[in-house]
């Protein structure tokens, strides 16, 4: 019998009854190739790249050592060639990969094996679940080779892949050799590879970074005082101690089962897009990508640009076509933040495309189908700038389906000290410092603030504390100076109580913010990007209030 005799109708058995199949007297099973890539990009991100190709090398080793002696006695093969040739005739059979044996043209003698691959699954999933590679990664295939070759000739020897159709080559090609023909530091490599110290290194390194793991966790659950307690969401990390929160996040989770454009809104700080996040993670869109793009960071062309792409040659500088953001968040979710300080023309644009579902990427004239959900957020009251002519109305009514507003941080002190020790918990994991707490009079300080610059103020102070921070725990000397100006709170733990009969006549919170804002601009030199990192505000955000009081002649 010939190699090329083989057909899967004398190979294939079935049983009638159902539940079992067997391929030359061996058990057989139909797996699926999606679910085969499915579980490379799972060892992938488990064990790493060499972790993933040792597995699976070896996986195809051992199905190849396996079927090479399952197909020596049966079948009354013509020559020993002819058996040899069969394990590449019996992987085109099974649908893996077609075998191709070329004729040899190159310098020097006949390599001991080679085939060139075409159509490999492997090629293929990894193209699909994990991206065009670097290197070769047919590593079952690669694997079948060696084992099936290593028994029908009595002897060691290993196989490797010299292109690959996930690198971007038009076909696979692999050669054969034994082990003694290898350079030795190539040899040391395939050993390496083909024997099981490679995956017990991988796994070894695998149980390592799991115990940093959990070690990481027992560090933050003990700045967290043992648990994250009521007033921490365990799915989202989101805070909502306070009722305005929760309202916020109750929500939040509800729009989210529905497909539907929501707009964000509260002032700077307040966490908007942790909220479009959450909006985007309990959506049927999770699996999908979560774009967010910064809209008042970019200048018109450039946000175009980022948005809807463009084709090569549209503009200088154009040398290639790209996608644009819409297109990127293909089947998920984009966020546009800071969707009020767009230009007219660009919201004439937007309006487009929340209607059509449609961009038109820079210097095409075609327009591209997008399936994308758009959650858009914003500090700016739109419904004054619409009326002062600076938003468009219809565009507001297709941002504005479902509005979700977060409420300042002020108006939610319950939520402050919760929010104060997530903050130490993750800086001192990051800095790999031992503080475990707030002293009663920093954590009196901490909710006698204001909070103008909302979360993100916070979680800055929380930080230039814990640098300064000389003991195990956070006292009110270590906090910004901003914060001890003001009178130390006497509060029950998770609320301030006013002063019953105040010395001096109340103070706006406008002006409070203002006289804080420009304390720290004076503080810093009058840099306005400092100050604005200082504050926990954007630069965009301090510009705005700083011109609006210089305009109002309060400065």
């Amino acid at each position: 019998m010939r190699a090329e005799d083989l057909a899967l109708d004398r190979l294939l058995q079935v049983d009638p009854r159902g539940g079992r199949l067997e391929l030359f007297g061996n058990r057989a099973l139909l797996l699926d190739a999606v679910a085969l890539g499915l579980l490379r990009k799972q060892l992938l991100d488990l064990l790493g790249l060499e972790g993933a190709r040792c597995a699976l090398t070896q996986l195809g080793y051992a199905q190849g050592w396996r079927t090479a002696k399952a197909l020596e006695h049966g079948f009354p093969w013509a020559s020993k060639r002819d058996w040899q040739l069969a394990g590449a005739r019996l992987h085109t059979l099974e649908g893996l990969v077609r075998v191709e044996t070329p004729d040899h043209t190159g310098p020097g003698p006949e390599p001991f094996a080679h085939a060139v691959w075409r159509d490999s699954y492997e090629a293929e999933q990894h193209l699909v679940h994990v991206g065009r590679s670097d290197v070769p990664v047919c590593w079952t295939l690669t694997g079948f080779a060696a084992g099936y070759m290593s028994y029908v000739h009595g002897r060691e020897v290993y196989c490797v892949e010299e292109r690959c159709a996930a690198t971007g080559a038009e076909s696979c090609a692999m050669v054969g050799r034994p082990a003694e023909e290898w350079e030795p530091a190539r040899l040391a490599e395939l050993e390496a590879i083909y024997r099981r110290s490679a995956l017990e290194a991988s796994l070894a390194a695998a149980a390592r970074a799991l115990s940093e793991v959990e070690a990481r966790l027992a560090t933050r659950a003990k700045l967290l005082g043992g648990e994250q307690g009521e007033g921490v969401c365990p799915e989202t990390g989101l805070v909502s101690r306070s009722e305005a929160m929760r309202r916020v996040i109750d929500v939040a989770r509800r729009v989210a089962k529905v497909d539907t454009t929501v707009l964000v809104t509260g002032e700077s700080g307040v966490g908007k897009e942790r909220i479009a996040r959450l909006v985007h993670d309990e959506s049927p869109r999770a699996r999908g990508a979560f774009v967010a793009v910064n809209c008042g960071a970019l200048d018109e062309a450039l946000l175009g640009s980022e948005l809807f792409g463009h084709a090569r040659g549209s503009f200088t500088g154009a040398t290639a076509d790209r996608e644009g953001l819409f297109e990127a968040a293909d089947k998920g979710t984009i966020f546009l933040d800071e969707i009020g300080e767009v230009s007219p023309s660009m919201q004439v644009k937007l309006l487009r495309v929340l209607q059509e579902r449609e961009v038109r990427r820079i210097g095409e004239s075609k327009s591209r189908r997008v399936d994308v959900r758009v959650i858009a957020a914003t500090n700016r009251d739109l419904t004054a700038d619409v009326a002062a002519g600076r938003f468009r109305e219809d565009l507001l009514y297709r941002l504005r389906v479902v509005e979700i507003r977060i409420p300042p941080l002020r108006e939610r002190p319950d939520d402050v000290l919760d929010l104060a020790r997530l903050a130490l918990a993750s800086s001192a994991e990051r800095m790999k410092l031992e503080v475990t707490g707030f002293t009663c009079a920093a954590a009196n300080r901490l909710l006698a603030y204001p909070w103008p610059g909302n979360v993100r103020e916070l979680q800055n102070a929380v930080e230039h504390a814990l640098v300064l921070s000389s003991g195990g725990r956070i006292d009110e000397r270590d906090l910004p100076a901003q914060l001890l100006a003001g009178p130390t709170a006497q509060a029950k733990p998770a609320a301030v109580v006013p002063p019953t009969a105040p010395a001096t006549p109340a103070t706006s919170l406008e002006e409070v913010e203002k006289r804080h804002i420009l304390t720290t601009l004076e503080s810093v030199g009058g840099n306005r990007e400092k100050a604005a990192e200082l504050l926990g505000i954007g630069a965009a955000t301090l510009y705005r209030r700083l011109k609006k009081w210089s305009d109002e002649g309060a400065l």
